[in-house]
């Protein structure tokens, strides 16, 4: 049996307090893919210009979504249940820091203008982007010494010994003014490899260990069902010379685009106990 844990209103509560007046906040009924209805609430703060995007999956796992678009950063941040009756512990928190592709979710600015006209209707999106597979390469061991990747990883503050990275990324992040690489480096531990007979070998994933205190490589997908990804444009026609009646073509703005996608990450853990949906 599964931990449980209250989270009903908690989180519009504590972006209220948290972010202030600086702060807009949607609620959105969104309808997954087995049909089941989830609560997302989207919250936009323009000062830090970072988006947050959190809900409770039906199993339970808490999931956060936050882009930093000054960093140009997301850290999807997954609370999973322990099952007790399997020696876990209550819940158990991982955060994976990736770089943030332009143009994948909308601005703070644009996000903090939009409003529901009906909040209970339950939405699902236009678009499915399918599933993006990342191999994390170590463990952000050092939030402190981290703000050049950004200056909201305090996110991850229950994540200490499971906040991962990637390498590719930390070369990204390094050509920010006032990063460097061995700056990143100074607050990342490489995953590492398990000795046998004196030799390195590859680790198994954990799907194919038997051993639950045994070292693997465990998968964990996080998919955000519904989430604006872009703007939509109409075209129309303004008055330039109200005497004369010219007038000419313009666009602006009329809505947004929906979509829907899955982020696959694998990840080394100390013990498959860590990982025991990956079966």
């Amino acid at each position: 049996m599964k931990s449980t844990i209250n989270v009903s209103g908690l989180l519009y509560f504590l972006h209220t307090i948290l972010l202030g007046c600086t702060a807009e906040v949607l609620q959105i009924n969104v309808q997954n893919q087995g049909g089941e209805v989830v609560q997302e609430t989207i919250t936009s703060n323009i000062h830090d210009d970072i988006i947050t995007l959190e809900f409770q999956r039906t199993d339970g796992t808490l999931i956060t979504q936050l882009i930093d678009f000054r960093s140009e950063a997301q850290v999807l941040k997954a609370l999973v249940l322990g099952e007790e009756e399997r020696g876990q512990s209550q819940y158990q928190v991982m955060c994976f820091v990736t770089k943030f592709q332009k143009g994948d979710f909308i601005t703070s600015d644009a996000m903090a203008k939009l409003r529901q006209k009906n909040p209970t209707t339950i939405r699902t999106p236009e678009e499915d982007r399918g599933k993006e597979n990342y191999t994390m390469t170590g463990w952000l061991v050092n939030l402190d010494r981290s703000s050049p990747i950004s200056r909201h990883l305090s996110i991850c503050s229950e994540a200490k010994d499971s906040t991962y990275v990637r390498d590719v990324d930390l070369k990204s992040w390094s050509e920010i003014p006032g990063s460097s690489m061995s700056i990143l480096e100074s607050s990342v531990t490489s995953f590492p490899h398990v000795q046998s007979n004196h030799q390195q070998t590859s680790v198994s994933r954990c799907n194919e260990v038997s051993g639950i205190w045994a070292p693997c490589i465990c998968s964990l997908e996080l998919c955000i069902g519904w989430f604006p990804c872009g703007l939509k444009y109409c075209k129309g026609k303004i008055d330039n010379n109200s005497i004369n009646n010219n007038q000419i073509n313009s666009s602006y703005r009329c809505g947004i685009k929906t979509c829907r996608k899955c982020s696959n990450f694998s990840y080394y853990v100390r013990q498959k106990q860590q990982c025991l949906w990956d079966e």
